[in-house]
């Protein structure tokens, strides 16, 4: 069975009705011309959603989701069976479009297997045109096996000659039409639905380690309410629901767009994505067990020239040279954003400082008790 999209006024979005559609139009209607999208998927996760969102617009789109059985499965049946059923198909769903919409006057496909169900519509409604949406080479599949392709192949040539209107994404789609003979429009594709956050000022934070207990989560929300498309905050390590799910700070955090969630990553991984910030964060709540301590993070970011953004922890003043405390959300909103852009001039004097914090240098007390105790040091 082919279902039918809705149009939802007055936003024009679109949704998938599970039932065959109510009738939308006045009886006076039931004969307009109508252009019937046939989608190559549901239109959620349908490659061209915003091209057809955009045409179905008007009340006389109507966009009809593929049958239960695909349009690939219906290709591989003997082609008697298979335009039997594309025409048992056709006839309902032309049935459901006279009582509810209007006359099919055009019928778009997307796909070349598409071609049976589009040509038995038009069989069955006087003066219908095939108009033809070519955005790939379908004929050279990578899924498809060489008796797949040539019949996808054979299917397209076909579509392009039944199509009154064939429209292509590329100037190279369309030169291949014309070079077979056939004419075609150049109409590239939207990205209407894909985020433009905002592109000036915009700073690029990172947090490196463990995101649970800890972490001060109503901090990291107020952050990023406030700064908004001004804040990319990327999350290197795991996060543990377990520890904070009934946190609401914790899930607006996990929801805000803001904030890039991506586990854990080995060290070579970790490093090339601190590169790609611009300041380093200390997300810690100011607590006796954060307080005292020194996050060896801050020395991970200094290494590749990036300073480190802290809550007012005491701890942190032993490496003061790479850190900036800030006393709450406003403040260190400020903090960020004063670093915005460092990441193309990292600070080669605190990379400097930071490579010269060795093992062997830290251990220096150390060593030099143990001599005190005639334990021999290394050569």
């Amino acid at each position: 069975m082919l279902s039918i999209y809705k149009r939802k006024l007055p936003t024009h979005a679109v949704e998938p009705c599970a039932a065959r559609l109510a009738a939308v139009s006045s009886q006076a209607n039931k004969g307009q011309p109508i252009c019937v999208l046939l989608l190559a998927r549901e239109l959620e996760q349908f490659i061209l959603r915003e091209q057809a969102e955009d045409l179905l617009r008007s009340p006389a789109v109507v966009a009809v989701d593929p049958p239960r059985v695909r349009y690939g499965a219906i290709a591989r049946l003997p082609r008697a069976v298979g335009a039997a059923l594309a025409a048992q198909q056709a006839k309902r769903l032309v049935k459901t479009l006279r009582s509810n919409r209007g006359e099919p006057r055009v019928v778009v496909i997307f796909h070349p297997l598409q071609l049976p169900l589009a040509q038995a519509i038009q069989a069955d409604c006087a003066g219908c045109e095939i108009w033809y949406s070519r955005w790939d080479r379908y004929e050279l599949a990578y899924d498809a096996t060489p008796e797949r392709r040539e019949r996808l192949a054979e299917l397209h040539q076909q579509a392009s000659e039944a199509s009154s209107l064939t429209f292509a994404v590329s100037d190279t789609l369309v030169a291949i039409e014309t070079d077979a003979g056939r004419d075609a429009l150049l109409v590239t594709t939207p990205a209407d639905r894909f985020p433009a956050p905002q592109i000036d000022g915009t700073v690029v934070a990172v947090s490196l380690g463990h995101l649970g207990w800890r972490t001060d989560w109503a901090l990291l929300r107020a952050v990023a309410e406030q700064l908004g498309e001004q804040l990319v905050l990327l999350l290197i390590g795991d996060w543990h629901e377990d520890e904070c799910a009934d946190d609401p700070d914790f899930q607006a955090c996990r929801a805000h767009p803001s904030l890039v969630w991506l586990g854990r990553q080995s060290d070579e991984q970790a490093s090339r994505l601190i590169l790609t910030a611009d300041v380093g964060i200390i997300p810690f709540k100011v607590e006796p067990f954060n307080d005292a301590g020194l996050p060896n993070r801050i020395l991970k970011y200094a290494r590749l020239g990036r300073r480190t953004i802290s809550p007012m922890l005491s701890g942190v003043t032993s490496w003061a040279p790479a850190v900036t405390r800030a006393a709450d959300a406003d403040e260190f909103a400020a903090a960020l954003l004063e670093q915005a852009g460092a990441r193309t001039r990292p600070d080669g004097e605190l990379r400097e400082w930071a490579i010269a914090q060795t093992a062997r240098r830290q251990n220096e007390p150390l060593w030099q008790r143990l001599q005190q105790l005639g334990v021999t040091r290394d050569s």
